[in-house]
């Protein structure tokens, strides 16, 4: 996106410094990173990221402060993970957008979706620190948001997950967390904030009370950071030693219910310039008359599952009934191909991680770069130049 950056990369950069980063990576991690690493950051005009930064808070502070939205969205959370004692706001948000190019050149971004969990806080600034090293980015290049640098981030995330309680006594919670993908990020974590990674299906409950196990000691869980997605919780059949809605003597660092508050769900009650026109499909009775402009996307569904771009008339008329509550219909996103790498041109998606301190504060960013018609690992899979990364920007 920025001309002479991606010309200096591109003509500079070979192989071998890619399987470094790589090598890097797995060694800062302590484990195999095994999602798709991009070759290439990719370098963003400052004017473009902070218009991300900004919008993706006015958005998020618009829902939060509509009363009729949080009534409106109660609905959204199932009541088999409806947890008690919920934060009046998302602690840890994301806010995905897609870039798009008018005839002119001049970029702007365009609401992708939202949402109130948390991601890869703790890797995406190794991944940053790595790319300038292999690479030898310029000096003056920035990845953080405007006032953010390594330490203070690294204090503002580590108080963000412990709250007021000791480190002993808070885990990161997640379903079978060794097998999983975002593994590398659960180590870093653990290591940044001192805290121990536990798998829910271990949890120990007495009464009001939850524990894990440290040897033959139990610890109290005073505050979990919690990473355990609803929808990979049913996937896994995991049976739990205790219910999230169950009223138990536990914060959270991050409620459970904001996965589903500030979520797909909320792109149809959103007026903001960045937010293309959305529609629940419950509401749709005539679809639009060229589909090819459309989405059908169902709410609550992970890594892109059963998002079906320029749907058939017969796609939206196999949803019937209750079902089609729990499905949107989203004018597309055009997406451009800004990214300028050897292997063509590539679309990028642009999150911008938040942590809610009085306020939504930006704090740093994940891109993810793909080529297919859509931006998942499985829409962009034996390709190169593509995948997870990062963005810079002159200071």
């Amino acid at each position: 996106m920025i001309k002479e950056l991606r010309t200096d990369f591109n003509r500079q950069w070979n192989a071998g410094r890619y399987r470094r980063l790589l090598e890097r990576l797995d060694s800062r991690c302590g484990a195999h990173v095994s999602f798709r690493v991009c070759e290439t950051p990719v370098f963003i005009p400052a004017y473009l990221i902070r218009l991300m930064e900004q919008s993706g808070g006015e958005i998020m502070e618009q829902l939060v402060g509509n009363a009729a939205y949080m009534a409106a969205s109660d609905q959204a959370i199932p009541s088999r993970f409806k947890v008690p004692r919920e934060d009046p706001h998302p602690l840890f948000a994301a806010v995905d957008f897609g870039i798009e190019q008018s005839p002119g050149g001049r970029l702007a971004p365009r609401l992708i979706e939202l949402q109130g969990f948390p991601t890869l806080y703790a890797y995406q600034p190794v991944l940053c620190q790595e790319y300038g090293a292999v690479y030898d980015l310029p000096s003056g290049l920035n990845q953080y948001a405007a006032g953010m640098e390594a330490d203070n981030y690294g204090m503002l995330f580590r108080a963000a997950v412990l709250g007021n309680r000791a480190p002993e006594n808070v885990v990161l919670m997640e379903i079978d967390p060794l097998q999983q993908k975002t593994l590398p990020d659960f180590i870093l974590t653990a290591k940044l904030c001192g805290i121990s990674i536990v798998n829910v299906r271990d949890i120990v409950r007495k009464g009001r009370k939850l524990y894990y196990k440290k040897g033959a000691t139990l610890i109290p869980v005073d505050r979990i950071y919690n990473r355990v997605i609803p929808e990979g919780l049913e996937r896994s059949g995991a049976r739990l030693p205790f219910r999230l809605k169950d009223d138990i003597e536990v914060e959270w660092a991050g409620h459970p219910n904001w996965f589903f508050r500030m979520s797909k769900f909320s792109l149809p009650f959103i007026k903001h310039p960045t937010v293309p026109k959305t529609i629940f499909l419950s509401d749709v009775t005539a679809p639009p008359g060229d589909l090819r402009d459309w989405v059908l996307k169902p709410l609550f569904s992970f890594a892109g599952g059963g998002v079906k771009v320029s749907p058939a008339r017969f796609d939206i008329d196999s949803v019937t009934g209750p079902r089609r509550q729990e499905y949107i219909l989203q004018e597309r996103v055009e997406n451009a191909g800004v990214v300028d790498t050897p292997a063509g041109p590539a679309k990028a998606e642009v999150r911008i991680l938040y942590v809610w301190h009085e306020h939504p504060v930006p704090v740093l960013n994940l891109v993810r770069l793909g080529r297919g018609t859509m931006m998942g690992v499985d829409q962009n899979r034996n390709m190169d130049w593509v995948g997870s990364s990062a963005g810079f920007w002159p200071a």
